[in-house]
């Protein structure tokens, strides 16, 4: 849990209202995510924290590769100079 408080620690927006990317990742944390990597893998999950070198720490995590499922793990950390983009995911029914 130490590494999460430090991945946690302050890039996020001070006006969760702003129209900026540092407001969108302030509202994501703790939903639904999925991470693109340069690669193409996929990795959804749960956005526990990051900083502001895009280190993303994930739980819940699910590895796709090209749509299929390919590995479940609990935790993961991708280093941020891996990440395409980041976007929200419908949370399971």
């Amino acid at each position: 849990r130490r590494a999460r408080r430090w991945l946690c620690s302050g890039i996020m927006s001070k006006d969760p209202n702003a129209s900026n990317p540092s407001a969108f990742l302030k509202n994501v944390l703790g939903r639904p995510v999925v991470v693109k990597l340069n690669s193409g893998v996929d990795y959804r999950g749960v956005l526990a924290c990051l900083d502001g070198f895009m280190n993303i720490a994930m739980e819940q995590t699910e590895e796709y590769v090209n749509g299929q499922l390919k590995a479940k793990y609990g935790d993961a950390f991708i280093r941020g100079n891996n990440v395409l983009y980041i976007s929200t995911q419908k949370r399971k029914g």
